[in-house]
């Protein structure tokens, strides 16, 4: 049986950009959770009943309604980081780029970084920043995103690293090479 060392080693040679001792199967994401403990619980039931509408309204294009209820939702309990995440997604597909960052920073402000709608704007923040060529600021919120738990930001922080992914390529060329002495000799 192949020690955890081994299979490291084996997922860099097989995984050029996967960061080294990166195991699938061993960085299962988390079911993260929001604390809405602190709220008014029918305050609360009323935010997320806007959140719904809204949800249905975006989904079915109707933008205008959807950023409504979201903003409703906001208006009600604007300590609550979901609604921003979601009004966020809203303005993004109307095309409001800079409105939807100030929503998501909302979120993760108010999220104190940390659950489910924090790590979802990090991700989200992350593609956005990425789409404008903010790489540093992008791999920054991926970062922080698959601290998480979340796999699909470990995976864009990975591959806005070009020095692991470097490394980790010039690994799997030194291992192939001493497979295949007589391959690389030609």
């Amino acid at each position: 049986m192949a020690s955890a060392h081994d299979r490291a080693v084996l997922q860099a040679i097989f995984n050029p950009t996967s960061p080294f001792g990166d195991i699938p199967g061993l960085n299962q994401e988390e079911e993260l959770i929001d604390d809405d403990s602190g709220f008014d619980t029918e305050l609360l039931e009323q935010v997320k009943e806007f959140e719904m509408r809204g949800v249905s309204a975006a989904e079915s294009g109707d933008l205008h309604t959807a950023l409504e209820q979201f903003s409703q939702a906001i208006q009600t309990l604007p300590q609550r980081a979901a609604a921003y995440n979601n009004r966020a997604q809203a303005l993004r597909l109307q095309g409001d780029t800079a409105g939807a960052l100030e929503d998501l920073g909302c979120a993760i402000t108010l999220s104190g970084g940390t659950g489910r709608t924090a790590c979802q704007a990090l991700v989200q923040r992350g593609l956005l920043r990425r789409l404008a060529c903010h790489t540093d600021e992008a791999r920054a919120d991926f970062e922080k995103a698959a601290a998480l738990g979340s796999e699909f930001a470990r995976q864009q922080a990975v591959a806005l690293n070009p020095y692991a992914a470097l490394c980790n390529k010039m690994l799997s060329e030194v291992v192939n090479k001493l497979r295949n002495p007589e391959v690389s000799q030609m």
